[in-house]
């Protein structure tokens, strides 16, 4: 029997927050076991307008994050189509993952609000349930006062590796 994952580490980069104004640019995901273990990993560029591109960007988030900014939209230039990225999502999770399919991340409501959006037939494969890091990090920061600074170059691999490292140190706390 081949094992499977439990849990769909993602994390999206776009231009802005708003899914109604926004494009998701780049994508990631592990696969990994409740232990954390990586079973597999995805990344992508997705193709957008440029122009969409820039007219969004703007802002003092991506003032202070040039360089992220710089390499999103070449990466970008060089993408997939938001269709082929979702197809080869969804190829991605049938390998890796059984029936149920638990997505993971820092923030991942966010996130989530842009699958729904723009990869529907994604979204369907997904459990309805999540596990966000972001609500360890408020309980441990406010109820333990412990403070764990993850890195956050703002592209969509690193920044799940962060987020994986992160709560592995919370787990580690109540273990």
């Amino acid at each position: 029997m081949t094992k499977k994952a439990t849990l769909l580490w993602m994390d999206l980069e776009m231009t802005g927050l708003s899914p109604e104004k926004d494009r998701i640019l780049e994508v990631a995901c592990i696969a990994t076991d409740w232990q954390m273990h990586e079973l597999g990993t995805y990344e992508s560029a997705i193709k957008q307008n440029p122009t969409l591109i820039a007219s969004r960007m703007t802002g003092d988030f991506w003032t202070k994050n040039s360089t992220t900014r710089t390499d999103l939209i070449a990466a970008s230039a060089k993408g997939k189509s938001q269709t082929k990225v979702e197809s080869e999502l969804i190829a991605f999770i049938k390998k890796h993952f059984g029936k149920t399919i638990y997505l993971a991340g820092n923030s991942i409501h966010q996130d989530r609000k842009f699958i729904e959006k723009y990869w529907p037939n994604l979204d369907k494969a997904l459990h309805y349930r999540m596990l966000d890091v972001s609500a360890w990090k408020i309980y441990f920061e406010n109820a333990r006062n412990l403070h764990i600074t993850k890195p956050e170059n703002h592209r969509a691999l690193d920044d799940i590796r962060g987020s994986i490292e992160e709560l592995t140190c919370y787990l580690k706390k109540i273990s």
